[in-house]
């Protein structure tokens, strides 16, 4: 699938560069065209309407136009005859006669005619004068400027071959490069692809374990119909115990998937961060005497945020729930929330069996455990610290970890009300 994509991407990609290779080089080459042959152009016509012929003679107004050897007038009678009034010869130049003769009459735009290899460029202008007459029998009608353009066909020849050799040289660059492009466009695309079956390997494989351990026990209940609700109580427990862990399972993955398709608004609002500190510590205080362990509890009065109070409450659920559950008897944790001029500080340090190394740059990846059998035993489901770091994240804060070898610290920094409101 995706050498399939890698290939259609390259291609777009070259095809725009292509189109726009050659719409620049068209309008450059448009560019130069017009820039040679406009002067040209102008210089024609400017002496072709100022001739005029009075009393037998040639006459130009003062100032005269700047001569130009290229440039050849020639004059067009009622009846069609051609005479040239260049300093030449008719008879020496009897090839230009027979070039404009073909020239469309009262047309001021530049014509171009080939004559023996060569190129000229023709300039019809309508005689404006009132004497029109050049002898008995030729009345002027019109003045052709005639110019030959040889040089500047020749540069324009050159730059269209310049063109078509840099256009096929450069293709094989606009491939390259493409396909590198392709490359690296593909590379975020292909890790989501990946972090997405991933995502869902791991979910199938969390929902079968609660999912077994409930349709096992409901089947052996059924078995022993005659039992009593005591004696299967065991079984009971444990069908309820899975059913919470896949409620909690499937409400994490709920969060995650909001999240992605940011769909989970935060309902902000003005709160004391003390206050829902100092709840959820009191929420854990019966687990010290239960897991044996010294929570220690150290919060600053009056921190005001503008903040999603229940998501912050789920951050420090989260938090001390994992402190507690990698925590051993005798071992103590450390809860405080403190403050700055900008931020709200909270940090949770326990002195339990740490975090390898190799560990700590994935452990905020959805469902990573570095034991998984021993997460799992403790109703882990690798979520927790995925959906932790999406809520500080999204009240614009940083969560970050430690992990010395022994016991882990976690820190995270919420900027206070003052400070959201300045940005």
């Amino acid at each position: 699938m995706f050498t399939s994509t890698l290939r259609k991407l390259t291609a777009l990609i070259s095809l725009v560069f292509l189109l726009i290779f050659i719409i620049f080089t068209s309008i450059f080459y448009g560019y130069i065209s017009y820039g040679l042959f406009d002067k040209i152009d102008e210089a024609m016509r400017l002496q072709a309407s100022s001739f005029q012929f009075v009393n037998g003679r040639v006459q130009f107004p003062r100032p005269r136009p700047l001569f130009d050897p290229r440039i050849f007038l020639l004059m067009r009678s009622t009846d069609g005859n051609i005479v040239n009034i260049s300093p030449f010869r008719i008879e020496e130049n009897n090839y230009l006669a027979e070039i404009v003769a073909r020239t469309n009459t009262n047309v001021e735009e530049p014509e171009i005619r080939e004559y023996e290899n060569h190129v000229y460029r023709i300039v019809t202008v309508p005689y404006r004068y009132e004497n029109k007459l050049y002898n008995d029998e030729f009345v002027i009608r019109e003045v052709i400027a005639v110019s030959i353009v040889d040089p500047e066909v020749g540069l324009l020849n050159n730059l269209l071959w310049i063109i078509v050799g840099g256009l096929i040289i450069g293709m094989v660059s606009i491939i390259v490069a493409s396909y590198f492009l392709a490359r690296r466009a593909m590379i975020p695309i292909q890790a989501a692809w990946e972090k997405q079956q991933q995502f869902v390997a791991d979910a199938s494989h969390e929902l079968r374990s609660p999912i077994t351990g409930i349709h096992s026990n409901a089947e052996l209940m059924l078995r022993h119909p005659q039992q009593t609700i005591e004696e299967q109580s065991h079984r009971i427990t444990t069908i309820m115990k899975e059913s919470s862990r896949m409620t909690k399972l499937i409400s994490s993955l709920l969060t995650l998937a909001r999240s992605d398709a940011d769909k989970a608004e935060l309902q902000l609002a003005p709160l004391d961060f003390s206050e829902v500190v100092e709840a959820v510590a009191e929420h854990f205080k019966p687990l010290e005497e239960i897991n044996k362990v010294s929570l220690t509890i150290q919060v600053k009065k009056g921190i005001e945020l503008v903040a999603d109070k229940e998501r912050l409450h789920q951050l420090i659920v989260i938090l001390l729930d994992n402190a507690f559950k990698y925590t051993p008897e005798g071992g103590q944790i450390f809860l405080s929330c403190d403050h700055d001029d900008k931020y709200a500080l909270v940090v949770v340090q326990d002195s339990g069996c740490g975090i390898a190394a190799e560990h700590i740059p994935h452990i905020f990846d959805r469902f990573f455990r570095g034991d998984k059998a021993r997460s799992r035993d403790k109703g882990g489901t690798g979520l927790g610290l995925a959906i932790a770091k999406w809520i500080v994240e999204k009240h614009g804060g940083k969560i970050s970890v430690e992990s010395p070898g022994k016991g882990t610290t976690f820190q995270v920094t919420i900027p206070l009300a003052k400070t959201r409101k300045e940005r």
